[in-house]
């Protein structure tokens, strides 16, 4: 048996790497997955050293926090990666953990794939140069990125999106709202307040609030919050009850694209459900917030005037963005009630988001797993 060591950071890189798993083993049987996976990746068959939770925390400060406990669990599963005697390793996104394996990794005569470029396009340009010493090949999700690689001298191949393969071009909202038992007549927002804990706790009474103002507005709206861990539900609910409100909020357990299916427009926290949303040609609110200190570190080295993928992709502001202290309720609800009455920019939103998923729509995991197997022996 062929082994292929693998490791993923959170949801997002869980989805991905599931799909990859799912791509090789159709093309070889012959595999063992082994490192840090989340259940989407675990239900294809990976196995698991340490829980994908150990990894999940996002933002400058947060990281700091949790430092000394990340490095010592990356030392250990380094260790127990070597001792797994790896055909190959494959990095999941989560750049500024895998690239440390990854190189470690290389320089013990293993071949390392990386998964998802990140951002070098919007900060941090110098990883390009530190990439070169941890990355035998890269794959990246976006048209854009594979021109920064190839100016490095680093293999790389633009393998689109596997969400886009997923999604469909023509999203069926009459069909998720009988998915989910919901009146067509009514007014559906959903709320991803994103999948980390962290992310959760700064966005959760942010979204409860700004759900109490729409309400008003619009008695008949309903409020769908897909989430996936019984840990950022208990955080969620109770935001709800500290705030006191009887507002029609329905928790999910998952059904994420159901609910934004389903929906009239989305409010998000900044990540990958940006671009879920988009795919599903949903009109949204890209809001984010994080610590004080986090958000003055971001603020010095950003180099795009965007964070949502949706806008990153478009090169202009198709929807809109609130970050840190302008993510107030009000200005969210603002915000996403024009959205919905605004016909006219509806259509050019959705027009857009077209493109974009025509642009992204590539067979990704089948691309990236041909790319795969010619390292394997």
């Amino acid at each position: 048996m062929l082994r292929i060591g693998i490791v993923a950071g959170e949801a997002s890189g869980d989805l991905l790497g599931s799909h990859l798993i799912q791509a090789l083993k159709q093309k070889r049987s012959d595999i063992e997955f082994v490192g840090i996976a989340g259940p989407k990746m675990i239900n294809e068959g990976a196995q698991s050293l340490f829980p994908i939770e150990r990894l999940s925390v996002r933002g400058y400060i947060e990281v700091i926090k949790h430092l000394f406990g990340l490095l010592r669990l990356r030392r250990q599963l380094l260790k127990q990666l070597v001792s797994q005697q790896l055909d190959l390793f494959i990095g999941v996104d989560a750049p500024d953990f895998n690239f440390w394996l990854e190189r470690k990794l290389k320089n013990k005569g293993i071949k390392t794939i990386h998964y998802v470029s990140p951002s070098v396009w919007a900060w941090r340009k110098n990883r390009i140069k530190k990439t070169k010493k941890a990355v035998s090949h890269m794959l990246t999700l976006f048209p854009f990125e594979a021109a920064l690689y190839q100016g490095e001298g680093i293999p790389v191949t633009y393998v689109g999106h596997p969400l886009a393969d997923i999604l469909p071009m023509q999203p069926n909202i009459s069909t998720a709202r009988d998915i989910l038992k919901l009146k067509s007549s009514s007014l559906v927002v959903a709320m991803l307040p994103g999948s980390r804990q962290s992310e959760v706790q700064q966005h959760a009474e942010l979204f409860v609030k700004t759900a109490e103002l729409i309400y008003a507005q619009y008695p008949d709206a309903i409020f769908l919050v897909p989430l996936i861990t019984r840990e950022t539900r208990r955080i969620f609910e109770s935001a709800i009850f500290h705030q006191n409100m009887a507002l029609p909020i329905q928790i999910l357990f998952g059904h994420a694209h159901d609910a934004m299916q389903a929906s009239d427009v989305v409010i998000v926290a900044s990540g990958t459900a940006t671009l879920e949303a988009a795919l599903l040609k949903k009109p949204m609110v890209i809001c984010y917030r994080m610590s004080t200190l986090s958000w003055h570190i971001l603020k010095r080295m950003r180099l795009q005037p965007y964070v949502g993928l949706p806008n990153i992709l478009a090169e202009k502001f198709i929807v809109p963005e609130l970050l840190q202290d302008d993510a107030t309720p009000e200005k969210i609800a603002e915000s996403a009630i024009m959205l919905i009455s605004d016909t006219k920019h509806l259509t050019e939103i959705k027009a857009e988001f077209s493109k974009i998923h025509h642009s992204l729509k590539q067979n990704a995991a089948e691309k990236a797993a041909d790319v795969i197997l010619g390292y394997l022996p």
